[in-house]
């Protein structure tokens, strides 16, 4: 028992307990928040076709639409993230879910291709803050020894709302139009908004680091731990920073873990969406029908569930480095194996699955990994900034595939330039001797 008055560590009071109610409510609608993300990166280019046709716009000419929504996510993780160190978690997830969803509605209404880019540019700012604070918020109320399985169940969130996407595109397109998947695509994130305004509590150890409402911290520890008198004080691991920190990023010996945690996150975001973007092209390329492009990306979003599913459990059992690498030197393999027969249907969707597996799972991994070795004052920032290095990965990508079909290149070699993104991450992580 502990002495009348005597300061606790926040982190160890929710370390030494089991994951309450409480704690899997906030977890809980930060997993809505990553399925909102990926159905909004679904939607766009399922509904793209459609778009084109209402507005009397050739398909070819969305390229910087789909370029505006990810430069606005870059912008919003690397601005929305580091204020979330100054305002806190909770408060930019809702402002993040408020934006995206209240443009996402006004894409309903766009009337010209300049609307629709500049309301793709808004809409991604948005959606560019939900997740790293998402991610923040969610490891920093599980406890340490289930932080890596939280934050990678949570990141299963954007398969999930890929899948969700597909099939109301799949159901409202055909009856009701496009602009009516903009609807649904903007009430649910304002829904979820005020579901987490009402019930999402603020981040404990966000709280704490800031010095700020204890009698907020005390009544949110109680629900953690009822257990506990009510008279107690709490205490930071570490202290608060003052401002947005993005140079301490770079201080105190974390320049290199930092840079080689970014180095794999933009290149494997590279891999993910040059394969979200152009697997139907190129598999068309290679004489399948649209059918099997249509195919191979829902077995890499299944692949991406799975793997963000195992991803945990994995680093908890064999560390992160170790696991890391081995999922990008799969991820090398399985592009040789396509390389190899771009034009067997079986083998196509078998690797696919696996490279959803591979990939995704090492994308959960990382956000996994820069959830961890930042310290609390600077969390936000530090994800943020991972995240927002991983969007330029994610413009990359396509940007990379519209040049190597333009060049003509063939299946089998657009495949086999897979291997260099993968190789190069992983030496990075082999180098970076901060993840255990």
């Amino acid at each position: 028992m502990l002495a009348h008055g005597q300061p606790l560590f926040v982190h160890e009071v929710i370390d030494a307990r089991p994951i309450g109610r409480f704690q899997y409510l906030a977890i809980g609608l930060c997993i809505l928040v990553a399925v909102l993300d990926g159905f909004d990166t679904q939607t766009i280019g399922m509904l793209a076709p459609s778009i084109g046709a209402s507005l009397g716009v050739p398909v070819k000419a969305f390229g910087p639409v789909f370029g505006a929504g990810l430069v606005g996510m870059l912008l919003g993780a690397v601005v929305l993230g580091p204020l979330a160190d100054r305002y806190g978690r909770k408060t930019m997830i809702v402002l993040s879910c408020v934006l995206f969803g209240s443009l996402s509605l006004a894409t309903a209404y766009a009337q010209s291709l300049e609307q629709l880019l500049v309301l793709r540019l808004l809409t991604g700012i948005g959606l560019g803050g939900a997740l790293p604070n998402a991610i923040a918020l969610a490891s920093e109320y599980a406890p340490r020894r289930h932080a890596r399985s939280t934050v990678t169940t949570l990141m299963c969130g954007m398969p999930l709302g890929a899948v969700l996407g597909g099939a109301v595109c799949a159901l409202m397109l055909p009856r009701l139009g496009w602009q009516a998947v903009f609807v649904v695509g903007g009430v649910l994130p304002l829904a979820v908004a005020l579901l987490i305004a009402l019930t999402m509590p603020e981040s404990a150890r966000f709280l704490i680091a800031r010095g700020q409402d204890m009698a907020r911290l005390a009544a949110i520890m109680r629900r953690i731990a009822p257990d506990l008198r009510g008279d107690e004080s709490y205490r930071a691991a570490d202290g608060a920073a003052a401002g947005v920190p993005i140079r301490l990023l770079f201080t105190e010996g974390r320049a290199a873990g930092t840079i080689l945690l970014w180095i794999p996150y933009f290149l494997n975001l590279v891999a993910l969406y040059f394969i979200v973007s152009w697997m139907p092209a190129v598999l068309i390329g290679a004489h399948h029908p649209a059918s099997v492009g249509i195919a191979a990306i829902t077995a890499f979003s299944i692949g991406g569930v799975l793997g963000s599913l195992m991803q945990g459990a994995l680093m908890n059992r064999f560390g992160a480095r170790p696991v890391l690498l081995c999922e990008l030197l799969a991820y090398a393999a399985l592009a040789l194996v396509l390389a190899t027969w771009p034009h067997d249907y079986a083998v196509v969707i078998a690797a696919s699955l696996a490279i959803g597996v591979t990939v995704q799972g090492a994308q959960a991994g990382l956000n996994a990994l820069a959830a961890e070795i930042y310290p609390t004052r600077m969390r936000a920032t530090g994800i943020g900034c991972a995240v927002g290095i991983g969007r330029i990965g994610s413009i990359s990508g396509p940007a990379l595939g519209g040049v190597l079909l333009g060049w003509n290149w063939s299946a089998g070699d657009i495949f086999m330039a897979g291997i260099v993104p993968a190789l190069a991450a992983a030496i990075a992580v082999a180098v970076n001797r901060a993840p255990r």
